[in-house]
C-alpha cells in the first residue's frame, strides 16, 4: 500500500476519487494523462484496495475504497502525535523563556 501511495500520479488519482466515482476518461482529464498510464495506475490501486471498480455497460467507474487507507492512517497518526508532543513541549519551553524575560525586565 505505501508504494501505491508513494507515486504522486496515483495520490493525484485518489484526490479525483474524492469527489466520488468516475470513469476512467473523466479521471484522466483531471490529471492530465493518458488513458492507458491512468488505468495502469488504477490497477496498481485496485490490487492494493484502494479503489473498486464496476462496470455500468462499457464504461468502468472507479471510486475510493477509504476504509483500505486506515493502515497508512494508523501508521502517519504515530508520527503526528509525537510531532505534536516536540511541538508542546517546544511552545512550553518558549513560554519559560518568555517568562524568564519578563521577570528580568521588572
Amino acid at each position: 500500500m505505501f508504494n501505491a501511495v508513494g507515486d504522486v500520479h496515483r495520490r493525484a488519482i485518489l484526490d479525483v476519487l474524492l469527489t466520488g466515482e468516475k470513469a476512467v476518461g473523466a479521471i484522466a482529464g483531471d490529471v492530465s494523462m493518458s488513458q492507458p498510464q491512468v488505468s495502469r495506475h488504477l490497477r496498481v490501486l485496485g490490487d492494493v484496495g484502494l479503489v473498486n471498480c464496476r462496470a455500468e455497460g462499457r464504461r468502468r467507474l472507479y471510486r475510493l475504497a477509504p476504509e483500505h487507507l486506515r493502515p497508512l492512517h494508523d501508521w502517519v497518526a504515530k508520527y503526528e502525535r509525537a510531532i505534536n508532543n516536540r511541538l508542546d513541549r517546544l511552545e512550553d519551553y518558549l513560554e519559560e523563556l518568555q517568562r524568564q524575560g519578563h521577570d528580568s525586565d521588572t
